[in-house]
């Protein structure tokens, strides 16, 4: 499946990582466990299952050497566990797990288990991970609990080999993203990055899961009101977005929630409009600027005032070209009772856009 920069479409100024992802951030890692079955309905099988968690491990040594953190909420009908104390410390002690709403109890658990088993002090010291959802119950059964804490284990473990891959990661219906529906269309996991002029790399990771199909718009383009009519009825209107920010530049706690608000306006571009029942919930780590157990950072003077305005810019943009690629990975899905999310249609797409001067 095409990535938006394969199609030439060109967000914004600044040059993309090499892989375009996270995975430009080093030391970032991202893993994916998709859980994909189809069983009889409860109470006799599990039912349909279209879910999954993701792991994007921001530092593996996190738990002592702890990374700066913010975030922001655009519209707060959602959950991050963690969430709180970031914003009290403004740093982050764990990977940023994502699945779906009836799922994060058990990820929540499995993360305490497998942290401990990983650093035996997290026992003594306590952490709380930081486990955020999106609603995929359009397409997964709900009414069992799907994710296993082998399928977190195996996210967790892909996320720590993805460190420095050349290749970008999967995207679109993968993992936490498998259910889910974004604009009209299918939705999923999306991320990009951008350079900034001082070198400092940006990149988003999204957990895609708002807006109709009406709002869908490509680089300013307003394919949504464009494309035909659907086939089929199409998805009822989704809300929720999880968007984490990570970058190497050195950022204090109350810069990397500046950072994490940003990721609202490139999501306004594609054609969020933050619906009264979404939960659009935003995070930023920087890993340029480090503490010890105690809060005592590592001395590097951190980046701050108009000296943010190139990561700023770089968030917004990065996010926006991030919702595309979570769009034009992710193929046509059936789940449960025959509830279908319908690909986005890349050629009709790329057409719109040559009539608009964008390729």
């Amino acid at each position: 499946m095409p990535r938006a920069t394969d199609l030439g479409i060109r967000i914004g100024q600044l040059p993309h990582g090499a892989t375009d992802s996270v995975l430009d951030v080093p030391g970032v890692g991202l893993g994916h466990c998709t859980v994909w079955r189809d069983e009889p309905d409860p109470p006799l099988g599990r039912g349909v299952a279209r879910t999954g968690v993701s792991v994007l491990v921001v530092a593996e040594d996190a738990v002592q050497r702890l990374v700066p953190a913010g975030g922001a909420v655009l519209n707060g009908f959602g959950e991050c566990t963690g969430f709180i104390t970031a914003a009290e410390w403004g740093l982050l002690r764990t990977p940023v797990f994502l699945t779906s709403t009836m799922q994060l109890g058990r990820v929540y658990d499995a993360a305490c288990e497998l942290s401990i088993e990983r650093c035996p002090q997290v026992a003594e010291d306590v952490i709380i991970p930081m486990v955020a959802e999106c609603d995929d119950s359009f397409l997964s059964d709900a009414r069992r609990m799907q994710v296993t804490h082998a399928d977190v284990a195996t996210a967790w473990s892909a996320a720590l080999a993805s460190r420095g891959a050349s290749p970008p990661p999967p995207e679109g219906s993968v993992g936490s993203g498998t259910g889910m529906s974004c604009l009209g269309f299918k939705g999923g996991i999306g991320t990009a990055s951008r350079v900034t002029p001082e070198g400092h790399v940006v990149a988003v990771l999204l957990m895609t899961n708002f807006g109709d199909r009406a709002r869908l718009t490509v680089d300013g383009v307003p394919v949504g009101r464009l494309l035909p009519a659907a086939p089929t009825r199409p998805a009822p209107p989704a809300g929720s977005c999880i968007g984490v920010v990570v970058t190497d530049a050195a950022v204090d706690g109350s810069g990397c929630q500046r950072l994490a608000r940003r990721v609202g306006l490139g999501l306004a571009r594609t054609g969020s409009v933050a619906r009264h029942g979404s939960g659009e919930i935003f995070l930023a780590a920087a890993t340029g600027l480090r503490t010890d157990p105690d809060g005592r950072f590592d001395g590097r003077a951190a980046v701050s005032g108009r000296d943010l305005d190139p990561l700023f810019e770089a968030v917004v943009d990065a996010t926006e070209e991030a919702v595309l690629n979570s769009l034009l990975a992710s193929p046509t899905v059936i789940g449960r009772n025959g509830n279908t999310s319908e690909g986005l249609p890349v050629d009709a797409v790329a057409q719109l856009l040559r009539a608009h001067g964008r390729l």
